[in-house]
């Protein structure tokens, strides 16, 4: 992958990363500063249910910062868009659509299938 390329997919994953941390900045901000009591116990349900699909989606966003942080050291040490299994180069579109993939299709595909079957 030319130099070019791999920094147009540095600056996504950076943006990327940006905005999660963000939103996971909102999310903090808003739960330290929402102090509301509510006295009716269906309220407070609904609130801390609210609260737990919350911090599950920010556990799923931290797990793929995760990712995107070892994409960035792969584009740092030259094996980005490399597959993992095959050691085939992946496909551009591929890595336009999913900048964190670490298979090529046909290895995602195989890996789906034995996962399935286990």
């Amino acid at each position: 992958m030319d130099l070019e390329k791999r920094e147009y997919f540095r600056n996504v994953l950076l943006e990327e990363m940006r905005s999660l941390l963000e939103e996971a900045g909102k999310t903090v901000s808003e739960m330290t500063s929402d102090t509301t009591n509510f006295p009716d116990p269906n309220d407070r349900a609904t609130q801390e249910s609210d609260r737990t699909f919350e911090l599950r989606i920010r556990d799923r966003e931290r797990k793929l910062l995760n990712k995107i942080r070892e994409a960035l050291e792969k584009i740092d040490n030259g094996t980005f868009g490399v597959c993992e299994m095959c050691g085939e180069n992946i496909s551009e579109a591929r890595l336009k659509a999913r900048p964190v993939t670490t298979y090529c299709i046909d290895c995602k595909i195989e890996q789906e299938k034995r996962e399935k079957l286990k």
